[in-house]
């Protein structure tokens, strides 16, 4: 009896470290995945496909990847979705890249993601923190800044538009510590739902950084 006491701390330190290894290594593979849709719908010049088809796509996506979560389907369903979402970002970074310094935007947006991901990633890898706290703020405010990110889109507001994608910055960066700690201290255990989570969040860190720099760039 006394084994399987001393043992449990261990088994759960070893599932949650499995957890980690396992949602890093997916997300790296979607990343890399999805950067290679969006160079392709970079190189081949595809239009967006409108904001009702990402929505649907999204979200639709999302939904079979959490029904699917346990089974390996469910891999093959974070590439469609991850894969998915590459192909709407080529025509926004195609749109960037046409602008004079659209270059120097793209990249200095992707070391900004990059740099924030890896930081707040190891912060909270390293302190431990539980950062649970959080969540019900974010989920709060995830919901409030994409309905007014709908709206500023709608009536093209630029300005709430600008706010929206400040809110977004703000807001990811709390869901990467949010979500890296949930898996360290097993409030996460699915890695593909782990992975789906990091992964929209360095999502829309980038797309966010991307319209700031653009915009006070002096090209938006």
């Amino acid at each position: 009896m006394n084994t399987n006491v001393f043992s449990t701390p261990a088994v759960a330190t070893a599932t949650k470290n499995k957890v980690i290894r396992n949602t890093y290594a997916l997300l790296s593979m979607t990343l890399l995945f999805s950067a290679a849709t969006a160079g392709a719908s970079v190189m081949l010049n595809l239009p967006h496909p409108g904001l009702i088809i990402t929505l649907l796509g999204y979200f639709g996506l999302l939904f079979l990847t959490q029904k699917l979560r346990n089974s390996v389907w469910g891999i093959v369903s974070v590439f469609a979705l991850t894969g998915f979402m590459g192909l709407t970002l080529g025509p926004l970074i195609s749109a960037y890249l046409g602008l004079p310094n659209g270059g120097q935007i793209v990249m200095t947006a992707l070391g900004g993601t990059g740099a924030i991901f890896i930081g707040l990633s190891a912060y909270a890898l390293t302190t431990r923190k539980d950062f649970s706290f959080m969540g019900g703020f974010l989920m709060v405010g995830i919901l409030v800044a994409f309905l007014a990110g709908l709206g500023a889109f709608i009536f093209e507001i630029p300005g709430l538009a600008l706010a929206v994608s400040a809110m977004f910055v703000l807001l990811m960066s709390g869901l990467i510590l949010y979500e890296t700690s949930n898996i360290i201290n097993g409030g996460e255990t699915n890695y593909i739902m782990a992975t789906v989570s990091l992964y929209v969040a360095i999502y829309n860190l980038f797309t966010s950084l991307l319209h700031l720099l653009g915009a006070f760039g002096g090209d938006d």
